[in-house]
This record gives structure tokens, sequence and C-alpha cells, in this order.
């Protein structure tokens, strides 16, 4: 067995819980034969908060707008997404010329499942901004050929994360939270090569993620998210109102399925606000439900979806850095554990095994563009239900002309 010469990627990632922009450079190598596997090293990562008027223009953009409004956005976003590839090549001592390519996933505005779903982040000014390559666009293509664009990240937590001998599942926890569910690796990797598309490595959307814990910090605390899990953690949890939300029929929906804030709008939280109210909640009590009521939905997602049971949930995402939502999770996991007489997973942090998982979608989508750039398949069509595998994304080529 051998490995490839390195290749350098920068991925960019700009998500639902809209925190700000990541950007990853990444060194990828093979092992030869391919089928082997894949090798990720994080060279350097940073995170460019957005501004409160950046992020406002964001959630207004979502809402409702105009061409022009949405015409400036796009093109500003790009710009910001450029600043940050260059601050991440300059951290890590590259520059355009080490890069093979940079894969920008962009702001998604809209995401409508068995339709369509809208990016935003103008890849040429990208391009303009770093001198480099730039693969963007990931989602639309998977959806052209019947999918649902979503999830994506299966195909990395696949080739760069799966345990070596048991199943693993990979909870990400951004705006929205998603599973991937792994067989050991060379299980997952003979699944990709088949003709069977990934059938064993299974992954969807298990609903909130930090969505509706931060949209009730927001309207009652005006801070942008729950620090450490503080205000949660010095609440009540209202039972009752967690139970009555279970109910949600994207919950009941079977995989492959995706959503984003499309149904957990501000009309919802102002609903689960007021449900909470109507309870007796203090705005404690509230941010403390909407916690519990994230965790429950994973763990009730896992019991109806996820099978085998796996040997560890790894948590990412900013949802993982708060300790009160991980004290949620497993004791939801424990109360199913108990209720359905079925093994209980340990929950562990991404960040213990591999790097920072703030990075993890950011090197999930420079995987993607390396995968476009030589011409291989993205998408888990087991995942995202699409008709079949196939190469994401759209190149816009960079400053320097070839002769």
């Amino acid at each position: 067995m051998s490995i490839s010469a390195p290749v350098l990627m920068v991925g960019l990632m700009s998500g639902t819980s809209l925190d700000g922009i990541s950007a990853a450079v990444v060194e990828f190598s093979e092992r030869l034969p391919v089928s082997v596997g894949t090798q990720a090293t994080l060279r350097h990562f940073v995170q460019r908060p957005y501004t409160p008027e950046q992020r406002a223009r964001l959630q207004a953009a979502m809402q409702g707008g105009t061409a022009q409004a949405y015409c400036r956005l796009q093109a500003d976003l790009g710009t910001w997404l450029g600043d940050a590839a260059v601050e991440a090549m300059q951290g890590a001592g590259v520059t355009s010329r080490d890069v093979r390519g940079i894969a920008s996933h962009g702001q998604t505005l809209w995401h409508e499942p068995g339709h369509s779903t809208w990016q935003i982040g103008d890849a040429a000014r990208i391009a303009e901004r770093t001198g480099c390559a730039v693969v963007s666009d990931f989602r639309t293509r998977d959806m052209a050929v019947g999918g649902q664009g979503a999830p994506l990240v299966p195909m990395a937590d696949a080739v760069l994360f799966a345990h070596e001998s048991e199943w693993r599942a990979l909870q990400n926890i951004g705006g929205i939270g998603n599973v991937t569910l792994v067989p050991p690796a060379r299980e997952a990797l003979a699944s990709l090569a088949s003709d069977a598309s990934g059938v064993q490595v299974r992954a969807f959307d298990t609903g909130p993620g930090v969505v509706v814990i931060d949209g009730v910090v927001q309207r009652l605390f005006g801070t942008p998210y729950d620090t450490d899990g503080a205000l949660g953690a010095t609440g009540r949890i209202l039972e009752p109102v967690v139970e009555s939300l279970l109910s949600l029929s994207f919950l009941g929906q079977e995989p492959p399925k995706s959503t984003g804030r499309e149904l957990f709008t501000p009309v919802f939280i102002d609903a689960f606000i007021a449900h909470c109210t109507e309870a007796g909640g203090t705005p404690h009590d509230v941010v403390a439900t909407a916690t519990a009521f994230t965790a429950a939905t994973i763990a009730d997602q896992y019991a109806r979806f996820v099978h085998p049971v796996p040997r560890e949930v790894l948590l990412s995402g900013g949802g993982a850095r708060n300790p009160f939502l991980v004290r949620c999770i497993e004791r939801a996991f424990a109360r199913h554990g108990e209720q359905a007489a079925r093994a209980v997973p340990s929950v562990r942090l991404f960040d213990e095994l591999f790097f920072d998982a703030e990075a993890k979608e950011a090197v999930a989508f420079a995987l993607l563009g390396y995968l476009h750039l030589t011409g291989r398949a993205g998408n888990v069509p087991a995942a995202t239900g699409a008709r079949a595998p196939r190469v994401l994304g759209a190149l816009t080529p960079g400053t320097e002309l070839k002769s």
C-alpha cells in the first residue's frame, strides 16, 4: 500500500445557525488503492463571526426581500467568504499556488425538499479574492437526480470518520441536527464503491439543532445564543411541552428527509415561547425546555430510524459546545434505552477523537470539492434519496491562466 501525493483544499461553510463563516485548510492524501481510504489533516482553521448587521441581513433574506437585496447579499457574502479563505490560507502559510481549490457551501436561504434549494455566496468573488479555483453549488445536482440535496456530510463521515470495527453515529448539532450512521470503515468504503451507492451508510436530518434554543434566547434575553448552556441549566424543563412537540409531522417522516429554518421559523419560535408561558414557564424555563426538546428529537429519531444501535455517538457543531444540551442528550438516550430495553450508545465529543469539531463541516465540504476536482461522486444516494451518485458542484476557475 502506498500514499498519494498530498493535495491542499480550503473548505468554507456558513450554516443554519448563522454564527459566522468557518474556513479550513485541509490536506488530503489517499491510501492506494483508493478503496482503502482517504486521510484528511486539518492544517489550519478559522472562524469569522458575522457582525450583527451581516447576521441581520442574512436573517432578513430568509424571510423575504427584494431582487436588489438578494443581488447585493450574493455579492457581499462572496467577498466575506473570500476574506475568510484568505485568512485561513495565511494562517496555514500557503498561497493560491499551493491550493488545488476552494470548496464553498455558501449560505442556504431556502431549502425545499423534493423541489429546490438555494445557496448564495458569489463564487467568482471568492476566486478573484483568493486566486483559486472554486467549487460551489453542491446541493442542486443531487436534487436534480431526485435527492433531497441534504445531508451531504455523510460522504466525509463514511470516508474520514468511520470506526475501525464498530458502528458509529456522527451527530451534528448546527442550526439543524443531522445524523450519519456509519458501519465499520472497510464496510463503509466497500458500500460506497459498490452499486449499492452507500446503502449501509444512512443519514438524515433529525430536526432542530440550536435553531430553537437560539431563537428563544434571542427573543427573551437579547443575546445570540445560550453561552455554555448557562441559561438553560438554571431553568425547569416543561416535560408536557416537550412531549407535545414530539408529534411534529417532520419527526414521523421516514428518511431520507431534510429540513431547515423553513420549518423552525420566527412564527414557530413565538408559538414555542407562548406554549411554555401558558404552562407556567419563566424565561429560563423556556430555554431549558427548548434544549430538552432538541435532545428529545435526537433520541426519538434514533429510536425510530437508527438501526443497529451504534456503539458511540460523536457530537459536533455549535450545540456540542453546550454542556447542558449534551447532558440532556445523554438523559434522553438513557430514557429511550430503558423504555425499549435497547442498548444505550455512549455520547462523546468529536474533538476527543479527531480535530476541532467546529471545523468538521468545512472539512467535509473540502472533501466534496476534492472529489469534484478528481471526478468522483460526492453524494450518498442512500442518505439523500437520489437515484444515482453524482459529481457535485459547479467549477469557477482561478485567476491564473493556463497556456
